[in-house]
């Protein structure tokens, strides 16, 4: 049995209506990134307390903090942001959320990887030491134009790392948009590392993000390969089908609610059980 979640604040800004929408779904578990156009990371005690008992009263779980941690860019100051994971792994305990997103850090235009390679690996043992004291588990994401964006550089961070509070959450689209063929190029070496899995599809031929199966996500193919290998985690919907920013999407309800479908399509034609 799968477990699906999502970031149910490409719904709505307005965390009630997210929570309904995710509830009528069928959902148990939210991927919380935002709210009342506020970043979870930025919300007042006040404004958590409502979150906490919203999600109580629609009965959802958090999968996940969807924070912004390690999207800096790499010769930005490191310390502020350490402090801000602390307080993520906070949020997480508050919302009794298992995982925290975070990412390896946006490298300026024109340079060298392989130069902030030592800065980058640094910064990603400070943040999973701090993960290690609160008992929250950070999942590196492959988010463009950061370090970690390509299948090598991924396993590169989790190796060096070589912490068990971080793990890989795997994004096909993001993957698309470097180039990457996920499930070709990037599932055989990341496997053992994979803890999570964002559902987001997209063409190779222009980037534009689509619904999972519509794209060159290689998303049917990572999942009967998931169901071989005896994967049991979250599938979080990310659909990223309208406007977006540099720290979050939007595609509003009624495209929510066909990415789920076109999801869930997909399991119940491969016979995947999903909750």
């Amino acid at each position: 049995m799968w477990t699906l979640s999502g970031f149910i604040d490409e719904i709505s800004p307005d965390f009630t209506q997210q929570c309904r929408v995710a509830a009528d779904l069928g959902l148990r578990y939210a991927e919380v990134r935002s709210a009342w156009d506020v970043n979870i990371l930025d919300l007042s005690p006040d404004q958590l307390t409502v979150m906490r008992e919203t999600l109580a009263q629609y009965r959802l779980q958090v999968s996940s903090i969807g924070s912004p941690i390690g999207k800096i860019f790499i010769d930005e100051p490191f310390g502020p942001h350490l402090e801000r994971m602390r307080h993520a792994a906070e949020v997480a305990h508050e919302l009794a959320a298992p995982y925290v997103r975070v990412f390896s850090f946006f490298l300026r235009p024109g340079s060298d990887p392989a130069e902030h390679r030592g800065e980058v690996i640094d910064r990603m043992r400070a943040l999973a030491r701090v993960a290690e004291q609160f008992d929250v588990v950070l999942l590196h994401e492959n988010e463009k134009q950061i370090y970690g964006d390509v299948p090598s550089r991924c396993l590169d961070v989790v190796r060096s790392v070589g912490s068990p509070y971080l793990r890989l959450a795997w994004d096909p689209a993001n993957f698309v948009q470097v180039g990457v063929r996920p499930y070709t190029e990037g599932y055989g070496m990341l496997r053992r590392h994979l803890e999570y899995v964002q559902i987001k599809d997209a063409r190779l031929a222009d980037g534009s993000v689509v619904t999972a199966g519509n794209g060159d996500g290689e998303v049917a193919q990572t999942i009967r390969a998931l169901r071989h290998d005896g994967f049991d985690g979250f599938f979080s919907l990310e659909p990223h089908l309208g406007a977006g920013t540099a720290t979050a999407g939007f595609s509003g309800p009624e495209l929510f609610r066909q990415a789920w479908r076109d999801f869930t399509n997909l399991l119940q034609a491969e016979g995947i059980d999903y909750a």
